[in-house]
Order: structure tokens, then sequence, then C-alpha cells
């Protein structure tokens, strides 16, 4: 025979005060996994929306990014003749030689922010539809003229359209505002390749070379170039290539889950403690069920989907704490790059199941051993409240 559910239900009403700090205790927990989970998810999003699916980004081999990688012109050349390559509508292949590198971003005395440059073709732009522009207009080949992400401009109000920002050999006028939609785009500033290769004494040696595949022949091509011996260079696809970056969070990640790991222990102390407490004190009680005919298994049971109550209220209080931070704008700084990027926390449906089955597992680990002593009490000891 079952206990009834509502024998639990007045039980955890009559011990509020001690069920509601058990179930806070839970539910900060909860929260801190949350929010490490959803900043990895945000970054996460906005590396995936970089990357386009028919997309090859060509580096050197043995570099670990862009921004370490070195590809010539003369690389360029052979790699843009490859069978395979989509062509634009004028006929020419979308193939984008590329330089990255870093510049600092200044405001104020005490604000500064590393981003990175972007030097590219007009394919190079062409290439990347999930950039457009806000505000004015994209910059002109052989001028030094930028267009900044709207991560940055949101940021620091010396980046808008109009103003100059000094890097490289002199200074730049920024021309345009672009909206990179969830992607990695928005931290970045887009010019024109020759003109930032020569401003940084790079025109034979650029970093990548972006190239887009025709329909069923990414596979092939990145395969074709990677096994010429003349390139020495990796071919990745776009989309693996940025979701590799999201390894920059796994420091903060790790930090996150150990922080939250030590929290759940305490968390799942604090239900052993609640419900030894609650076995104590109703010792009688447990001898009058025994009497009434409820079994062992249904005692042990009892207590525990008391504990798993406690602990899914705990839950639900760290997913109501971390709802707030859906979409919030922040900013984290890459080991690969050495730049910032700017992207929004995201708390997906799949997160929060994963903070209420977090906290069921902290409330099953507390209440089983209380449960299991309940459900071991002799009939008379417990009659006596022993």
């Amino acid at each position: 025979m079952k206990i009834p559910l509502l024998y639990n239900l007045r039980n955890l009403r009559v011990r509020k005060f001690t069920t509601l700090m058990t179930a806070l205790g839970t539910g900060l927990s909860v929260a801190v996994l949350l929010s490490v989970l959803a900043l990895v998810s945000g970054l996460r999003t906005a590396f995936e929306a970089t990357g386009h699916p028919r997309q090859i980004l060509v580096t050197r081999k043995g570099s670990s990014a862009e921004l370490t990688s070195v590809i010539t012109r003369e690389n360029f050349q052979t790699i843009k003749c490859k069978a395979g390559i989509a062509r634009d509508v004028d006929g020419q292949p979308l193939a984008s030689l590329e330089v990255v590198t870093v510049i600092n971003i200044e405001e104020g005395e005490t604000e500064e922010m590393n981003v990175n440059l972007r030097g590219l073709l007009p394919a190079g732009v062409e290439m990347r539809p999930q950039v457009h522009l806000l505000e004015g207009r994209m910059f002109d080949s052989g001028k030094r003229e930028v267009v900044v992400g709207k991560g940055i401009a949101d940021r620091y109000s010396s980046m808008r359209i109009g103003r100059r920002i000094r890097f490289g050999r002199g200074e730049w006028e920024i021309v345009g505002i672009m909206d990179g939609g969830r992607s990695a785009f928005n931290s970045e500033t887009f010019a024109d390749l020759n003109q930032v290769s020569a401003d940084y004494n790079r025109n034979g040696f650029l970093s990548s070379v972006l190239l887009r595949a025709e329909p069923g022949y990414l596979e092939a091509l990145a395969r074709n170039l990677e096994e010429d011996p003349a390139l020495n260079v990796t071919a990745e696809p776009e989309k693996e290539y940025y979701a590799a970056q999201t390894r920059s969070a796994l420091p903060v990640q790790f930090m996150g889950m150990l922080v939250a790991a030590i929290m759940a222990v305490g968390s799942a102390f604090a239900a052993m403690n609640t419900t030894y407490a609650a076995v104590a004190r109703r010792a009688s009680e447990i001898g009058t069920l025994r009497v009434l005919g409820f079994s062992r298994a249904s005692i042990l049971t009892s207590f525990l989907v008391e504990s798993l109550l406690i602990s899914a209220m705990g839950g639900v209080v760290g997913c109501l704490l971390v709802l707030p931070l859906n979409n919030l704008k922040t900013r984290m700084g890459s080991f690969t790059t050495f730049a910032e990027m700017n992207f929004s926390l995201r708390v997906s449906p799949q997160i929060l199941a994963v903070g209420l089955s977090f906290a069921l597992i902290i409330g099953a680990l507390g209440g089983l051993l209380p449960a299991q002593a309940a459900a071991r009490k002799q009939i008379l000891a417990a009659l006596r409240g022993v």
C-alpha cells in the first residue's frame, strides 16, 4: 500500500521555513550551473551563426587560428583555381584572401578593448550573408575606411560614423556600422585587404582564404586543398572552425562547473539534514504508518519523494533566477585570438531542463540515506519515538 502524496505535501507545509531554506540552497546551486551553461550556449550560438555550411576556411597547416596563419598571394592564386569553387554572377570564383590582426580601441583613460581587424576583398563581404549594414556604407577599396560591428559601436560612443580611429600607419574613418545577427562579426572591424596589408607590411603574407564550394563539393574541395603538397594548408569547413573556437570558454566552463558541484554537495547535505530531522521528529508517525500496514518500501519512497519535492522547488527557483539573463549582452576574451567578443547569454529550454534534472539529482542524493533510515525503523521503537 502506497502512502498518499497529500501526506508529503502536508508535511512540507508544516515545515515551511526549513523547506524554503533547503529549496533556496538547491536553487542557488542550480542558478550557478545554469549561468555558466547560458554563457557557453551564447558563445556557441555566436560561433555557429558565424559559419556558412558551404564555405571552407583555408589556413596554414599547424596554425590554431587565422591570427597565427600565413597564406601568400601565390597560394591564393593557386587555391582560387581549384575545381568545385562556386562562382558569382560575373563568373568569378567566390574566394576571399583575408588578413586578420588585433587592434586596440580606447575610450577615455580607462576603457579599452582588443578587437579583430579583418582586411578582406569585396567577395569576402558578399560571402557573409548574415552581415548587413545598420548605418552608413561599406568601405571603399584603397581607402583608410572601416566598418565596425554593432557590438563595438554599442559599447563605445567614439565608434560612430564619421569618427576616426588610429591604427597601422595612420587614421581610419568609420563609414559604416554592421550587424552580424548573432555571429562573431558583431565584434569585428572590416576594412580593405590591400590597405590593411600595406599598413602592417604584410603585402605578401596574409592570414587565410575563405572559399564557397559548389553544392556537394565541400568535402572533395577540402580534401583536394589539403592533399596539395605545394600549398601545405588546412582546409576546414567554416562552421567547424568557428565551433572549435568555443574552447576559449572552457576555463570559465570548468570553473563554473566546479563551483556548482561544490555548492551541489552542500545542498545535498542540507537536504540530507532536513530529511534526517524530519525522520527524527516523525518517529511516532513512522511507527503508526507501519502499524496501519504501510511497507518499508512505501515509507522509503515517501521520504524520498519529500526530498525530491523540495529539490524540485529549488530547481524552479534556480530557473527563475537565471531567466532574466536570457539575451543579456556580455563579452569574453579569447586566448586564441587575443581579442574580445560580444555575445548574448542564451537560456534555452534544454538548459532549463538540465537545471531541473540537476536539482532532482541533488534531492535524490540528499534524501536517499535518511529515507532508508526511516524505512529500517522497528515498529515498537518508532512508536516509542526512538
